[in-house]
């Protein structure tokens, strides 16, 4: 320990007349104090805001590509209109429930047939929504729109006699053969 400092005294000693000893100002403590409570000018940060624009454009930007507003969404439609969608929309729903109960090997090709035919029928709904949103609602549109919606539900119903018939015929057909 006694070595290292008379290192360390020798050091000083060699820089002995080299080390700065002016004494600070009487005021520099304040300068200093006055100095850290000025409030620093804003840095413009161009970087971040570049950043977040960035990223309010790209979320702007994908909710317009991704909008996956159906067009059966009715913006003009009155109370009524909407409530009458709703309600055969409901309808369909269930039988095309049914129809889909009724899946076996025999019924494939029936239930396969209506579902494409259920996609003409929807793809026809779909124009006459856009009718309804480019003109508003008159009696023509409104009667087209019921007629499609009452014509899916009959046909569905159909279908679905169709594949009880041939269950009920094949039940017979086979009790018949014991």
């Amino acid at each position: 320990m006694k070595k290292e400092n008379d290192d360390l005294d020798k050091l000083f000693k060699k820089f002995e007349n080299q080390w700065d000893i002016q004494e600070m100002n009487s005021g520099h403590q304040m300068d200093f104090l006055n100095k850290l409570n000025k409030k620093q000018p804003k840095r413009n940060n161009y970087s971040v805001w570049a950043i977040a624009s960035s990223i309010v454009i790209l979320l702007g930007v994908s909710v317009f590509y991704n909008n996956n507003e159906k067009p059966k969404e009715f913006k003009f439609a009155s109370k009524e209109t909407k409530q009458t969608d709703s309600i055969f929309s409901i309808l369909i729903e269930k039988e095309l429930v049914k129809l889909q109960e009724k899946s076996s090997p025999e019924n494939e090709q029936i239930i396969n047939d209506a579902l494409k035919q259920m996609k003409v029928f929807d793809a026809d709904y779909e124009k006459i929504i856009k009718e309804l949103q480019k003109n508003g609602e008159n009696k023509q549109i409104i009667y087209a729109m019921i007629s499609n919606l009452q014509t899916r539900i009959s046909f569905l119903q159909t279908v679905l006699q169709r594949i009880e018939e041939n269950e009920n015929l094949k039940n017979t057909t086979h009790d018949e053969t014991f």
